[in-house]
């Protein structure tokens, strides 16, 4: 099957496939480089960065749930100047389209990553990660406040000539209003979800599992909620929306298609089989084969209901 009828168009960035690496799951991409063909991916979203670099929370900070994993990393980054200058010439060479994620602590500082990052050579886009805590409001996290997460979107997109996702919280009464407050903004496309959360105990010790106590929840536990959102927002938005959470196989990746997804994000299971994403492709290609279809787009909604 052609190459071609995979390419997808997400609010502007031109991907080979609909499969790209979930933010804080592939490190920078040379993690994985003596596994997997990067330039076999539809694209990198690497981890997310921040102006300064960060130190992440102490161990243990990943435990292994039912069906999923909780993790506390804390948001542990090299920061914005060492990503431009250590981490991104490898990026180039992969062939891959290059996505960065960014957070901050306040509107400011994702203003000053958006135009830091716009001179930054071979990025292909950016994804704001809007679950970050707002320290000027209490400590309230962007995403679950639609006149934040118009802030953040603005504040961006005003900053930079690079197409611009914005990653969703899941920790809300209803999704779409925070797509739409994105979209009216002017995102150029959502991903979602990111992690829900939670938390685990040990019950011999009585303790939390994860020294930060609570964690961010991802693999196949979450998918049958990321699933209905993803739904929900591609009916509600007419920006592109990029499907994440608990995508482990192409049966997954090609459901969250159906549901109305333009691409997908794996992530958990990117620990388990560093092939995964690889696998993922194929599966689609064959999907489509089997099902007569010309290219991946009449894949793309085709829920019946």
């Amino acid at each position: 099957m052609e190459i071609n009828n995979l390419k997808v168009d997400v609010g502007g960035i031109k991907l080979q496939n609909p499969v790209l690496t979930a933010s804080g799951t592939f490190g920078y991409g040379s993690e994985f480089s003596d596994y997997v063909n990067l330039h076999r991916l539809g694209g990198i979203i690497v981890k997310g960065i921040s102006m300064e670099p960060r130190a992440g929370n102490p161990p243990p900070r990943i435990v292994e749930t039912s069906s999923g994993m909780l993790n506390a990393i804390g948001l542990e980054n090299v920061g914005a100047e060492k990503f431009k200058s250590e981490k991104m010439p490898f990026l180039r060479e992969t062939g891959a389209s290059i996505i960065v994620n960014i957070l901050g602590d306040t509107v400011d500082e994702y203003r000053e990553l958006a135009c830091f990052l716009n001179d930054v050579d071979g990025l292909s886009g950016i994804e704001v990660n809007i679950s970050c805590p707002n320290v000027k409001k209490g400590g309230v996290a962007f995403g679950t406040d639609p006149v934040m997460v118009k802030e953040v979107t603005a504040a961006v997109k005003k900053s930079t000539d690079l197409p611009v996702i914005i990653k969703l919280s899941p920790n809300v009464t209803d999704i779409t209003n925070t797509a739409k407050a994105a979209e009216e903004s002017g995102a150029d496309a959502v991903s979602l979800i990111n992690t829900l959360i939670g938390m685990a105990i040990d019950h011999r010790s009585r303790k939390p599992k994860l020294a930060n106590i609570i964690g961010g929840l991802s693999g196949p536990a979450i998918k049958p909620i990321a699933l209905r959102m993803v739904w929900q927002v591609a009916k509600t938005v007419k920006i592109p929306v990029i499907g994440i959470g608990g995508i482990m196989c192409a049966e997954d990746a090609i459901e969250f298609l159906i549901a109305g997804a333009t691409a997908v994000q794996v992530g958990t299971a990117n620990f388990v089989n560093p092939g995964t994403c690889e696998e993922i492709i194929a599966g689609i290609s064959q999907y489509i084969e089997d099902m007569n279809y010309s290219n991946v787009s009449e894949l793309i909604g085709s829920l019946e209901i």
